[in-house]
Protein backbone atom coordinates (compact mmCIF):
# COMPACT_ATOMS: atom_id res chain seq x y z
CA UNK A 1 0.00 0.00 0.00
CA UNK A 2 1.09 3.20 -1.04
CA UNK A 3 1.78 5.53 2.16
CA UNK A 4 0.06 9.16 2.18
CA UNK A 5 2.93 10.69 4.62
CA UNK A 6 5.28 12.78 2.55
CA UNK A 7 8.51 10.85 1.92
CA UNK A 8 11.30 12.88 3.76
CA UNK A 9 12.46 9.71 5.77
CA UNK A 10 14.17 6.97 4.27
CA UNK A 11 12.15 5.25 6.69
CA UNK A 12 12.90 1.08 7.83
CA UNK A 13 10.32 -1.40 7.22
CA UNK A 14 10.11 -2.17 10.93
CA UNK A 15 6.49 -1.03 12.75
CA UNK A 16 6.42 -1.44 16.82
CA UNK A 17 3.12 -1.65 18.74
CA UNK A 18 4.76 -0.89 22.12
CA UNK A 19 6.90 0.21 23.97
CA UNK A 20 8.44 -0.62 27.77
CA UNK A 21 11.10 0.91 29.41
CA UNK A 22 14.15 -0.08 26.95
CA UNK A 23 12.44 -1.87 24.85
CA UNK A 24 10.42 -1.95 21.52
CA UNK A 25 7.92 -4.62 20.61
CA UNK A 26 6.78 -5.45 17.09
CA UNK A 27 3.19 -6.63 16.36
CA UNK A 28 4.50 -10.36 16.35
CA UNK A 29 6.35 -9.54 20.00
CA UNK A 30 9.90 -9.31 18.97
CA UNK A 31 11.36 -7.50 21.92
CA UNK A 32 14.33 -4.68 20.54
CA UNK A 33 16.54 -3.24 22.66
CA UNK A 34 16.25 0.19 22.20
CA UNK A 35 19.18 2.56 22.63
CA UNK A 36 18.09 5.31 20.05
CA UNK A 37 15.91 6.71 22.07
CA UNK A 38 13.84 8.33 19.54
CA UNK A 39 17.20 10.30 18.99
CA UNK A 40 17.73 10.90 22.52
CA UNK A 41 13.81 11.63 23.23
CA UNK A 42 12.72 8.79 25.36
CA UNK A 43 15.18 10.28 28.11
CA UNK A 44 13.08 7.76 30.88
CA UNK A 45 12.75 5.24 28.76
CA UNK A 46 8.78 4.28 26.74
CA UNK A 47 6.10 5.04 28.65
CA UNK A 48 7.19 5.76 32.08
CA UNK A 49 5.08 5.34 34.62
CA UNK A 50 5.47 8.79 36.54
CA UNK A 51 5.61 10.32 32.91
CA UNK A 52 2.03 9.01 32.53
CA UNK A 53 0.49 9.52 35.53
CA UNK A 54 1.20 13.19 35.44
CA UNK A 55 0.35 13.47 31.68
CA UNK A 56 -3.00 11.74 32.78
CA UNK A 57 -3.61 13.48 36.22
CA UNK A 58 -3.11 17.08 34.17
CA UNK A 59 -4.93 15.38 31.11
CA UNK A 60 -8.17 15.68 33.24
CA UNK A 61 -7.44 18.76 34.16
CA UNK A 62 -6.53 21.25 31.06
CA UNK A 63 -5.20 20.77 27.82
CA UNK A 64 -4.89 24.37 26.12
CA UNK A 65 -5.41 27.52 27.10
CA UNK A 66 -3.02 29.81 24.98
CA UNK A 67 -0.25 32.01 25.85
CA UNK A 68 -2.98 34.81 26.15
CA UNK A 69 -3.09 33.72 29.62
CA UNK A 70 -0.85 32.50 32.82
CA UNK A 71 -0.37 29.19 32.61
CA UNK A 72 1.11 27.43 36.24
CA UNK A 73 2.54 24.52 35.25
CA UNK A 74 4.74 26.68 32.80
CA UNK A 75 5.83 29.30 35.43
CA UNK A 76 6.56 25.79 37.41
CA UNK A 77 8.91 24.35 34.75
CA UNK A 78 10.37 28.08 33.81
CA UNK A 79 11.17 28.10 37.73
CA UNK A 80 12.87 24.70 37.74
CA UNK A 81 15.01 25.09 34.95
CA UNK A 82 16.08 28.82 35.73
CA UNK A 83 16.79 26.76 38.99
CA UNK A 84 18.82 24.46 37.68
CA UNK A 85 21.22 26.92 35.08
CA UNK A 86 22.90 30.05 34.60
CA UNK A 87 19.39 31.31 32.95
CA UNK A 88 16.53 33.84 34.34
CA UNK A 89 14.07 33.84 31.61
CA UNK A 90 12.77 31.27 29.57
CA UNK A 91 11.16 30.80 26.35
CA UNK A 92 8.96 27.60 25.53
CA UNK A 93 7.85 26.21 22.10
CA UNK A 94 7.75 22.85 20.84
CA UNK A 95 10.83 21.55 19.40
CA UNK A 96 14.46 21.80 18.81
CA UNK A 97 14.40 23.51 15.84
CA UNK A 98 12.20 26.02 17.05
CA UNK A 99 14.00 26.78 20.33
CA UNK A 100 17.20 27.46 17.63
CA UNK A 101 15.07 30.18 16.08
CA UNK A 102 14.08 31.80 19.45
CA UNK A 103 18.02 31.88 20.09
CA UNK A 104 18.89 33.93 16.86
CA UNK A 105 16.04 35.99 16.95
CA UNK A 106 16.91 36.73 20.79
CA UNK A 107 20.69 37.38 20.10
CA UNK A 108 20.24 40.12 16.93
CA UNK A 109 16.94 41.77 19.32
CA UNK A 110 19.70 42.43 22.10
CA UNK A 111 22.16 44.10 19.89
CA UNK A 112 19.23 46.12 18.37
CA UNK A 113 17.83 48.03 21.67
CA UNK A 114 22.20 48.24 22.14
CA UNK A 115 21.78 50.40 19.11
CA UNK A 116 24.41 48.33 17.18
CA UNK A 117 21.92 46.84 14.38
CA UNK A 118 24.76 46.08 12.43
CA UNK A 119 25.21 42.98 14.78
CA UNK A 120 23.82 39.89 13.16
CA UNK A 121 26.33 37.38 12.12
CA UNK A 122 26.67 34.41 14.13
CA UNK A 123 29.40 32.11 14.01
CA UNK A 124 29.01 28.54 14.30
CA UNK A 125 30.99 24.94 14.18
CA UNK A 126 30.95 23.18 10.34
CA UNK A 127 29.48 19.80 10.81
CA UNK A 128 27.11 21.20 13.76
CA UNK A 129 23.55 20.41 13.40
CA UNK A 130 20.77 22.88 14.84
CA UNK A 131 17.49 21.63 13.34
CA UNK A 132 15.55 21.81 9.93
CA UNK A 133 13.89 25.33 9.65
CA UNK A 134 15.53 27.74 7.17
CA UNK A 135 17.38 29.52 9.32
CA UNK A 136 18.46 26.37 11.37
CA UNK A 137 19.86 25.19 8.12
CA UNK A 138 21.70 28.22 7.62
CA UNK A 139 23.08 28.22 10.57
CA UNK A 140 24.46 24.29 10.06
CA UNK A 141 26.25 25.58 6.87
CA UNK A 142 25.85 21.93 6.04
CA UNK A 143 25.02 21.29 2.21
CA UNK A 144 23.21 17.96 2.46
CA UNK A 145 20.75 20.33 4.58
CA UNK A 146 20.75 23.40 1.96
CA UNK A 147 20.35 21.79 -1.15
CA UNK A 148 16.87 22.51 -2.82
CA UNK A 149 16.09 24.95 -0.53
CA UNK A 150 18.71 28.12 -1.53
CA UNK A 151 19.07 30.98 -0.99
CA UNK A 152 19.88 30.49 2.78
CA UNK A 153 19.74 33.12 5.17
CA UNK A 154 22.51 35.58 5.53
CA UNK A 155 24.54 36.05 8.82
CA UNK A 156 26.08 32.77 9.71
CA UNK A 157 29.83 32.16 9.32
CA UNK A 158 30.98 28.21 9.72
CA UNK A 159 34.16 27.44 11.04
CA UNK A 160 36.37 23.64 11.54
CA UNK A 161 35.65 21.57 15.08
CA UNK A 162 38.30 22.83 17.36
CA UNK A 163 39.77 25.67 15.53
CA UNK A 164 39.90 28.64 17.95
CA UNK A 165 42.03 30.88 15.90
CA UNK A 166 39.72 30.32 13.11
CA UNK A 167 37.02 31.55 15.41
CA UNK A 168 38.52 34.45 16.27
CA UNK A 169 39.96 35.58 13.31
CA UNK A 170 35.95 35.63 11.45
CA UNK A 171 35.01 37.92 14.29
CA UNK A 172 34.08 40.96 12.80
CA UNK A 173 32.34 44.35 14.00
CA UNK A 174 28.71 42.68 12.68
CA UNK A 175 29.25 39.58 14.78
CA UNK A 176 26.73 38.93 17.38
CA UNK A 177 27.54 35.44 18.57
CA UNK A 178 28.99 32.30 18.54
CA UNK A 179 26.72 29.05 18.50
CA UNK A 180 27.39 25.81 19.20
CA UNK A 181 26.66 22.27 20.41
CA UNK A 182 28.71 21.53 23.72
CA UNK A 183 29.23 17.58 22.01
CA UNK A 184 28.37 17.57 18.67
CA UNK A 185 25.39 14.64 17.88
CA UNK A 186 24.81 14.51 14.75
CA UNK A 187 28.20 15.92 13.73
CA UNK A 188 29.96 12.51 14.85
CA UNK A 189 29.43 12.56 18.96
CA UNK A 190 32.91 14.81 19.02
CA UNK A 191 32.95 16.50 22.58
CA UNK A 192 34.48 20.39 22.66
CA UNK A 193 36.81 20.11 25.41
CA UNK A 194 35.93 22.10 28.81
CA UNK A 195 38.82 24.52 28.02
CA UNK A 196 37.77 25.04 24.87
CA UNK A 197 34.34 26.29 26.08
CA UNK A 198 36.27 28.34 28.64
CA UNK A 199 38.30 29.85 26.23
CA UNK A 200 35.94 30.84 24.01
CA UNK A 201 33.61 32.74 26.79
CA UNK A 202 36.50 34.71 27.39
CA UNK A 203 36.37 35.13 24.02
CA UNK A 204 33.31 36.43 23.80
CA UNK A 205 33.26 38.26 26.93
CA UNK A 206 36.42 40.01 24.98
CA UNK A 207 34.82 41.08 21.76
CA UNK A 208 31.39 41.66 23.42
CA UNK A 209 29.68 38.94 21.98
CA UNK A 210 27.10 36.07 23.10
CA UNK A 211 27.25 32.26 23.73
CA UNK A 212 24.94 30.27 22.59
CA UNK A 213 25.19 26.48 23.65
CA UNK A 214 22.71 24.27 21.58
CA UNK A 215 21.72 21.17 23.74
CA UNK A 216 18.79 20.13 22.60
CA UNK A 217 21.08 16.55 22.14
CA UNK A 218 23.22 16.79 24.70
CA UNK A 219 21.41 18.65 27.79
CA UNK A 220 18.74 17.37 30.11
CA UNK A 221 21.36 14.42 31.99
CA UNK A 222 22.25 13.11 28.46
CA UNK A 223 26.11 13.97 29.01
CA UNK A 224 25.72 13.40 32.56
CA UNK A 225 25.24 16.89 33.91
CA UNK A 226 22.06 18.35 33.92
CA UNK A 227 23.50 20.52 30.89
CA UNK A 228 26.51 19.87 29.61
CA UNK A 229 28.44 22.77 30.00
CA UNK A 230 27.89 22.55 33.93
CA UNK A 231 31.44 20.41 33.08
CA UNK A 232 32.81 23.40 32.67
CA UNK A 233 33.54 26.66 34.75
CA UNK A 234 31.18 28.85 32.51
CA UNK A 235 27.61 29.86 31.41
CA UNK A 236 26.37 30.59 28.40
CA UNK A 237 24.52 33.61 27.39
CA UNK A 238 21.67 31.84 25.99
CA UNK A 239 20.68 27.80 25.77
CA UNK A 240 18.83 25.75 23.76
CA UNK A 241 16.88 22.91 24.79
CA UNK A 242 14.17 20.01 23.78
CA UNK A 243 14.49 16.11 22.75
CA UNK A 244 14.58 14.87 26.26
CA UNK A 245 13.14 17.70 28.76
CA UNK A 246 9.71 16.29 27.51
CA UNK A 247 10.70 12.16 27.75
CA UNK A 248 8.43 11.76 24.12
CA UNK A 249 6.15 14.26 24.96
CA UNK A 250 7.10 17.40 22.28
CA UNK A 251 8.36 20.65 23.71
CA UNK A 252 11.55 22.69 23.48
CA UNK A 253 12.60 25.97 26.08
CA UNK A 254 15.47 28.72 25.22
CA UNK A 255 16.89 29.87 28.46
CA UNK A 256 18.52 33.05 28.34
CA UNK A 257 20.50 35.51 30.89
CA UNK A 258 18.23 38.25 31.92
CA UNK A 259 20.52 41.17 30.43
CA UNK A 260 20.20 39.45 27.17
CA UNK A 261 16.50 39.42 27.07
CA UNK A 262 16.23 42.81 27.26
CA UNK A 263 15.58 42.67 23.54
CA UNK A 264 12.28 40.53 23.58
CA UNK A 265 9.09 42.61 24.54
CA UNK A 266 5.40 41.84 23.82
CA UNK A 267 4.45 40.47 20.69
CA UNK A 268 8.42 40.12 19.39
CA UNK A 269 7.73 36.19 19.62
CA UNK A 270 5.03 33.67 20.31
CA UNK A 271 3.59 30.17 20.11
CA UNK A 272 0.42 28.23 20.02
CA UNK A 273 1.61 25.57 21.86
CA UNK A 274 5.07 26.81 23.20
CA UNK A 275 5.04 25.77 26.80
CA UNK A 276 1.07 23.85 26.96
CA UNK A 277 -0.20 22.69 30.47
CA UNK A 278 0.41 19.24 29.09
CA UNK A 279 3.98 19.12 27.71
CA UNK A 280 5.05 21.03 31.16
CA UNK A 281 3.22 18.77 32.96
CA UNK A 282 5.19 15.58 31.72
CA UNK A 283 8.16 18.48 31.54
CA UNK A 284 8.20 18.67 34.99
CA UNK A 285 8.18 15.71 36.15
CA UNK A 286 11.12 14.76 33.81
CA UNK A 287 13.02 17.40 35.18
CA UNK A 288 12.22 16.23 38.83
CA UNK A 289 13.84 12.96 38.50
CA UNK A 290 16.85 13.51 36.35
CA UNK A 291 17.82 16.41 37.99
CA UNK A 292 18.37 14.75 41.18
CA UNK A 293 21.78 14.28 42.16
CA UNK A 294 21.58 10.41 42.81
CA UNK A 295 20.10 9.97 39.54
CA UNK A 296 22.82 11.62 37.60
CA UNK A 297 25.30 9.96 40.09
CA UNK A 298 24.07 6.58 39.23
CA UNK A 299 23.80 7.87 35.52
CA UNK A 300 27.14 8.06 35.72
CA UNK A 301 28.47 5.11 37.30
CA UNK A 302 26.50 3.05 34.42
CA UNK A 303 28.25 5.40 32.05
CA UNK A 304 31.80 4.62 32.80
CA UNK A 305 30.55 0.79 33.17
CA UNK A 306 29.41 0.95 29.42
CA UNK A 307 32.42 2.92 28.12
CA UNK A 308 35.04 0.78 29.83
CA UNK A 309 33.18 -2.82 28.36
CA UNK A 310 32.71 -0.58 24.53
CA UNK A 311 36.65 -0.13 24.83
CA UNK A 312 37.41 -3.65 25.66
CA UNK A 313 35.23 -4.38 22.56
CA UNK A 314 37.22 -2.18 20.46
CA UNK A 315 40.45 -3.38 21.55
CA UNK A 316 39.19 -7.30 20.28
CA UNK A 317 37.79 -5.84 17.29
CA UNK A 318 40.45 -3.47 15.88
CA UNK A 319 39.39 -4.18 12.55
CA UNK A 320 36.23 -2.94 13.02
CA UNK A 321 36.20 -0.28 15.63
CA UNK A 322 38.60 2.92 15.36
CA UNK A 323 37.39 4.81 18.53
CA UNK A 324 35.07 5.14 21.35
CA UNK A 325 33.61 8.67 21.17
CA UNK A 326 31.38 10.75 23.55
CA UNK A 327 29.85 11.31 27.24
CA UNK A 328 27.30 10.07 29.96
CA UNK A 329 24.93 8.29 27.49
CA UNK A 330 25.84 10.22 23.88
CA UNK A 331 28.18 7.84 22.61
CA UNK A 332 29.40 7.17 19.67
CA UNK A 333 31.54 4.27 17.91
CA UNK A 334 33.65 5.41 15.15
CA UNK A 335 33.42 2.13 12.43
CA UNK A 336 36.02 1.31 10.04
CA UNK A 337 33.05 -0.59 8.07
CA UNK A 338 30.13 1.30 6.67
CA UNK A 339 28.08 2.28 10.17
CA UNK A 340 24.89 1.81 8.02
CA UNK A 341 25.95 -1.79 7.63
CA UNK A 342 27.82 -2.12 11.24
CA UNK A 343 23.95 -0.86 13.03
CA UNK A 344 21.53 -3.18 10.04
CA UNK A 345 23.38 -6.19 11.85
CA UNK A 346 22.94 -5.18 15.12
CA UNK A 347 19.54 -4.30 14.37
CA UNK A 348 19.07 -7.79 13.13
CA UNK A 349 20.43 -8.89 16.68
CA UNK A 350 17.86 -6.89 18.39
CA UNK A 351 19.57 -3.89 19.25
CA UNK A 352 18.51 -0.22 18.07
CA UNK A 353 20.67 2.29 17.25
CA UNK A 354 21.38 5.56 14.54
CA UNK A 355 23.98 6.39 12.75
CA UNK A 356 25.79 10.01 12.61
CA UNK A 357 28.13 11.59 10.74
CA UNK A 358 31.81 10.89 10.08
CA UNK A 359 30.89 6.84 10.06
CA UNK A 360 30.12 7.08 13.69
CA UNK A 361 27.51 4.46 15.22
CA UNK A 362 25.16 6.80 17.64
CA UNK A 363 24.29 5.13 20.93
CA UNK A 364 21.42 7.15 23.18
CA UNK A 365 20.21 4.40 25.84
CA UNK A 366 17.51 5.84 28.24
CA UNK A 367 19.16 7.58 31.14
CA UNK A 368 17.68 5.11 33.65
CA UNK A 369 18.64 2.02 31.88
CA UNK A 370 19.92 -0.67 33.75
CA UNK A 371 23.59 -2.26 34.14
CA UNK A 372 21.47 -5.32 33.33
CA UNK A 373 20.29 -4.29 29.69
CA UNK A 374 23.35 -2.40 29.11
CA UNK A 375 25.17 -5.85 29.66
CA UNK A 376 22.64 -7.43 27.19
CA UNK A 377 23.46 -4.39 24.58
CA UNK A 378 27.61 -5.46 25.20
CA UNK A 379 26.47 -9.04 24.29
CA UNK A 380 24.73 -7.93 21.55
CA UNK A 381 27.46 -5.61 19.73
CA UNK A 382 29.88 -8.41 20.59
CA UNK A 383 27.68 -10.83 18.72
CA UNK A 384 27.63 -8.64 15.91
CA UNK A 385 31.05 -8.06 15.92
CA UNK A 386 31.59 -11.65 15.77
CA UNK A 387 28.77 -11.89 12.39
CA UNK A 388 30.94 -9.47 10.69
CA UNK A 389 33.89 -11.16 11.07
CA UNK A 390 32.82 -14.41 9.74
CA UNK A 391 33.43 -16.09 13.02
CA UNK A 392 31.26 -18.71 15.54
CA UNK A 393 29.53 -17.69 18.60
Amino acid sequence: MQSSILSTYNRSKLSFVKGRGSYLITKNGKKYLDFASGIAVNSLGHCNPELIKALNKQSKKMWHISNAFQISEQEELAKKLTKLTFADKVFFCNSGAESVEAAIKIARAYFQIKKKKNKFKIITIKGSFHGRTLAAISASGQKKLIDGFEPVLKGFTNVEFGDHKAIEKSIDNQTAAIMLEPILGEGGIKVIPSQCLEGLRKLCNKKNILLIFDEVQCGIGRSGKFFSYQWSKIKPDILTTAKGIGGGFPIGACLVSNKVSKGMGFGSHGSTFGGNPLACSVANKVIEIISNKKFLKDLNKKSVFFINELEKIKNLYGNLIEEIRGQGFLLGIKSKINNLIFIEKLRKNGLLIIGASENVIRILPPLNVSIKELKIAINIIKKTCLDINGKKN
